[in-house]
């Protein structure tokens, strides 16, 4: 079974990487911001639960993001594997995942960590491009649009978020580092952390990642 992490700081390629990997391996790339926005949308117990804090400028609570995550691994489409993206975030979300999956005969087989160096990660944020319409990322330099300013796949208008500014970009690395760095020593420690040079060619990264998932 293919249960895996998906770590990397902004601008690591997480999200192009983890949709290849999703459609080549045929298991769920399952982010916390969709799941969280799924159960609101679709009023589930938990959602609705989230939704009460949300609705007050408030984060949701750790112990409700980690069932969450759980009511959305015992779906049936992750019954062969799974891909997380942006969870767990701390210690204790990590060790709650662990419990959870072990109750459930379960386990993390593997934890990919995206390695770009800061100077690499600054170039790719303030050079990224979003579409209004499809959300499809664009880069003025690494993968830039046939025409200036309009995304290839639906015509729509492209734009530059405003956390992709410098001194934002800055501040966004600090703030993963600080997150993250413990969690990766949690899954270091446990010898299933495999780091992945993401400066390379996007291809010769997926191959890598995917290298990885065949193990």
């Amino acid at each position: 079974m293919k249960n895996f992490v998906l770590f990397g700081p902004p601008g690591a390629g997480k999200g192009t990487q983890a949709q290849k990997l999703a459609v080549e391996y045929q298991i769920p790339h399952i982010a916390t911001g969709d799941i969280l926005r799924a159960a609101v949308n679709d009023e589930t117990e938990l959602g609705k639960e989230a939704k009460s804090y949300m609705d007050r400028g408030e984060l949701v609570p750790d112990d409700l993001v980690i069932a969450m995550v759980v009511e959305r691994l015992e779906q049936p489409d992750a019954g062969a594997g799974f891909l997380l993206d942006g969870f767990p975030r701390t210690i204790h979300q990590a060790e709650s995942l662990d419990e959870k999956l072990r109750a459930a005969g379960k386990a993390i087989t593997g934890v990919i960590s995206l390695e770009v160096t800061d100077g690499e990660l600054i170039k790719r944020l303030t050079g990224r491009r979003i579409c209004r319409t499809c959300s499809t990322t664009f880069h003025d330099k690494f993968n830039p649009p046939a025409s200036d300013g309009v995304c290839d796949k639906c015509g729509g208008e492209l734009y530059q978020r405003e956390d992709d500014s410098e001194s934002v970009a800055h501040r966004r690395l600090e703030v993963y580092d600080k997150q993250t760095a413990p969690v990766l020593e949690f899954y270091g420690r446990k010898a299933i952390l495999r780091p992945v040079d993401g400066e390379q060619d996007i291809n010769k990264v997926a191959a890598d990642l995917m290298d990885l998932l065949k193990v």
